[in-house]
C-alpha cells in the first residue's frame, strides 16, 4: 500500500508538472488572441507615421513652388518697371531734343574739322581782359527776338547743344542756327570751359542788360556776347 501511495503522488507529480507549462503557454495564447489590436498596433502607428510624413513633404514641396513663384514674379514686375522706366527716359530726352529743336548732325568729316577749328581759333586766353559786354561795346546792334518765340525758345529753362545745328564762319567768327536765327559768337569763350564744350555741353540764349549771351550751364556766371540775325 505504501508503493502504491508513493506511486500515486508521483504521478500526480508529474501530471502537474506537465499541466502547469501547458495552462500558461495557453493562457499566452489567449492573451495574444484576445489582444489582436496589439499586435497590429505597432503596424499601425508606422502606417500613420508614414501617412503624416507624406502631407509634410507634399506641404513643403507647395511652399517651395510659392516661394518660387513670388520671387519669378516679383523679378518680372522688376523687368517691367525698369523698361517702363527706360521708355519713360527715352520719351523725356526726345521731347527735350524736339522742345530745343535739335537735329542729327550732318557734317561730314571735313566739316566738322572745320567746325571744330573754328571754335578752338577763339578760344580766350584771358577772360576776365577779353571779355566785353555789350554795354562797353557801345550797345547791342543785332536782331530783337519777339517776346512770344523768346519765352518758348530761349533763357536758361531752354538748353540746347550746338554740335547738332547749322554751322558757318562769318567775317572770322563762329555762326550757328537755332530755331530760325543765326547766332554769332563775338566774344571769345573762356579758357576755363571743357575742350569741346561746343559738342558736349548744354547751352542757353539769355538777354541780359539790353543784350544777348551764350550761357554754358555749367558756367552760368560767364556769359559770352552774340548778335542775332534772322
Amino acid at each position: 500500500m505504501r508503493v502504491v501511495r508513493i506511486t500515486g503522488t508521483a504521478i500526480l507529480l508529474l501530471l502537474l508538472g506537465i499541466a502547469v507549462p501547458a495552462y500558461a503557454q495557453h493562457e499566452e495564447q489567449g492573451e495574444r488572441q484576445d489582444h489582436p489590436e496589439q499586435r497590429q498596433g505597432g503596424h499601425e502607428q508606422a502606417g500613420h507615421e508614414q501617412h503624416h510624413a507624406q502631407p509634410q513633404q507634399q506641404r513643403q514641396d507647395q511652399n517651395n513652388r510659392q516661394e518660387h513663384a513670388q520671387q519669378q514674379q516679383g523679378q518680372d514686375q522688376n523687368n517691367r518697371q525698369q523698361h517702363a522706366q527706360r521708355q519713360y527716359q527715352d520719351r523725356q530726352q526726345e521731347h527735350a531734343r524736339q522742345e530745343r529743336g535739335d537735329q542729327p548732325s550732318r557734317h561730314s568729316p571735313e566739316q566738322e574739322r572745320f567746325r571744330q577749328s573754328a571754335w578752338q581759333e577763339h578760344r580766350s586766353q584771358n577772360w576776365r581782359s577779353d571779355h566785353r559786354t555789350w554795354e562797353q561795346r557801345g550797345g547791342y546792334r543785332g536782331d530783337r527776338i519777339p517776346d512770344d518765340r523768346y519765352r518758348g525758345s530761349f533763357g536758361p529753362s531752354h538748353e540746347f547743344r550746338i554740335n547738332t545745328l547749322p554751322f558757318l564762319v562769318v567775317g572770322g567768327y563762329p555762326r550757328f542756327q537755332y530755331q530760325g536765327y543765326w547766332i554769332s559768337a563775338v566774344d571769345p569763350w573762356p579758357e576755363y570751359w571743357g575742350d569741346d564744350w561746343y559738342d558736349n555741353e548744354d547751352v542757353y540764349v539769355n538777354y541780359v542788360d539790353n543784350g544777348y549771351y551764350l550761357y554754358n550751364r555749367r558756367y552760368p556766371s560767364s556769359g559770352v556776347a552774340i548778335n542775332i540775325t534772322f
